[in-house]
């Protein structure tokens, strides 16, 4: 069974792995992958791969927490994932991090994966 995972995590390790591998991302390429994502985990695990509400507008899907986050980037390529603010129990100082990965278990792994190479494969036989 797959867990639920927030959509601006997911979205992190997409930036992370996309950029590990000089793969071109952007807020638009981040909201398909998503998409891919939702849909497999619908398909595999019978329910959302998302903690968030999703959208799917006649312009295409979408998490709305992860668009606000990658809006102001356009179609320019994103070298690393959105910020938030965090603060420790019993301290008085707000923190600006990135947001984490998630720790997926081997099959979600393997999915997320899965996506991403297909991802990879697109832009190089567009590219090409």
């Amino acid at each position: 069974m797959g867990r639920t995972y927030s959509a601006q995590n997911i979205a992190s390790y997409i930036v992370y792995d996309l950029n590990e591998t000089s793969t071109f991302v952007n807020a638009q390429a981040i909201q398909s992958v998503l998409a891919i994502v939702e849909k497999m985990w619908m398909k595999v695990f019978g329910h959302s791969a998302f903690l968030e509400a999703t959208c799917d507008l006649s312009n295409g899907y979408i998490v709305k927490e992860v668009y606000d986050a990658y809006v102001e980037h356009g179609d320019n390529h994103i070298a690393l994932p959105a910020k938030e603010w965090f603060l420790r129990y019993g301290e008085f100082q707000l923190i600006q991090r990135t947001y984490a990965v998630p720790a997926f278990s081997a099959v979600e792994e393997k999915i997320v994966q899965s996506i991403l190479q297909n991802y990879r494969r697109r832009q190089l036989t567009q590219v090409s």
